[in-house]
């Protein structure tokens, strides 16, 4: 098996920026608080993984920067959501997430923040938010995760339906037009941007597509901290102990180039090396999709809080992530990226969209939809082990100095300290 270096060695400066500590101690007004209107906070949604996804990861950085926040959306989970933060949910229970008065008023009555912080450019979260300000005069910032046209095709897509299936869509009780998050409606929505008091985003294709200030997703690197945990033992305590582990720690999905990697575990036909997928799809079977094609080179582990994710990751040789070159792809931030980053991890990724920035010359990188190159990529990793570990230490320290929740605290604070309240 392959030694790993003394926990002792990782390390990295993980303090308070000096910026943002002396910017506090100046100030001696309280600072405003802010609302997060999360719209979705299912287990499909906002609340997969724990709470360990971007409104929650604003929300940390945001108390950290000094300011009260809390997190106000709609969930049709039975099972309201909690994490082990101290950070305050208020979820409204509905259904289906249909226009209506009475969810609608029930979730206006629990944005008290002085600021509302909308999270999705979606009807049912920036819609909402202005509708709110319209009434509350409270500033709205918007925060643009995704792309939300390109899971329906995005700039291609076209509603064009006869006269008596807008009606049908318009008037039934579960017609498509009575759903908030429509196509129809996220096409509308985005050409509402201008109106919001600032957009924030964590790409470089979003920025360049909705404008705004770039902020990437920042990571506790006081929590994932690689001294912390032995890779042995997680190992073991996960049934692992025999295998060399590349590990996929979040939801598969096909533009998440799984596909293309299992091909280039096939390819190389080595039995000690396996693909384990941490948590599976809460979307859809896609689980089930991959392991009845590569079911010999893939361990399941299921889903974990967010607070237990690093003793998973530590058990990680290798971090991969091989997405494909699609607009989805483009849009995102992987945040297993700096899960294996701020563990110290080698990182086999592709370069689709601001991969190789969050990288840059700390990792593996791929051609995108290439099962051969990121077969060359994992041999390259196995065959020079010490370099692979002296690259993910690097990745630690270019996590903690630009991905660490820090980093994105003062960057946050910059944006709303301009705000009017």
């Amino acid at each position: 098996m392959l030694d790993n270096r003394p926990r002792s060695e990782f390390h990295c400066a993980a303090s308070t920026p000096d910026r943002l500590a002396s910017g506090q101690a100046a100030s001696t007004l309280p600072l405003p608080t802010v609302s997060i209107l999360a719209s979705d906070l299912s287990q499909q949604g906002a609340g997969r993984w724990g709470g360990a996804v971007r409104p929650f990861l604003l929300a940390q950085a945001l108390q950290r920067a000094g300011y009260g926040v809390d997190i106000v959306g709609f969930t049709s989970d039975r099972h309201i959501l909690t994490t082990q933060t101290d950070i305050s949910i208020r979820a409204i229970p509905i259904t289906s997430l249909q226009w209506g008065m009475k969810p609608v008023q029930a979730l206006f009555s629990q944005l008290r923040g002085d600021i509302i912080y909308a999270y999705k450019l979606k009807p049912s979260s920036f819609g909402l938010a202005l509708l709110h300000r319209f009434r509350h005069r409270k500033p709205v910032v918007l925060d643009i995760d995704d792309w939300e046209l390109s899971w329906h095709g995005g700039d291609e897509w076209r509603y064009r339906p006869s006269m008596r299936q807008l009606g049908r869509d318009l008037l039934k009780p579960d017609g498509a037009l009575r759903q908030m998050d429509h196509p129809f409606y996220l096409r509308q929505v985005e050409r509402w941007v201008p109106y919001a008091n600032h957009v924030t985003t964590h790409t470089q294709f979003l920025q360049a597509r909705f404008g705004g200030t770039c902020i990437p997703n920042g990571k506790d690197v006081e929590l994932f901290d690689p001294s912390r945990y032995d890779p042995e033992a997680s190992r073991r305590r996960l049934g692992l102990a025999d295998y060399r582990v590349v590990m996929f720690p979040g939801a598969p999905r096909p533009y998440k180039g799984l596909e293309d990697l299992l091909t280039a575990i096939a390819q190389l036909n080595q039995p000690d090396i396996r693909l384990v997928i941490v948590g599976g799809s809460p979307y859809d079977d896609y689980d089930q999709q991959l392991a009845a094609h590569w079911g010999q080179w893939i361990v399941q582990l299921p889903g974990v809080p967010a607070e237990q994710m690093p003793a998973v990751v530590a058990a990680a040789h290798v971090i991969a992530v091989p997405q494909r070159h699609t607009p989805a792809a483009l849009a995102q931030f992987p945040l297993k990226l700096t899960d294996g980053m701020a563990m110290a991890k080698p990182i086999l990724a592709t370069r689709v969209g601001d991969i190789p920035t969050i990288l840059g010359d700390t990792g593996y990188l791929a051609t995108p939809d290439s099962p051969a190159d990121l077969a060359n990529q994992l041999e390259a990793i196995f065959a020079d082990w010490p370099q692979a570990q002296r690259l993910g230490q690097k990745a630690r320290e270019r996590c903690c100095q630009f991905y660490s929740l820090d980093a994105m605290a003062t960057q946050l604070q910059d944006i709303l300290a301009q705000l009017s309240v």
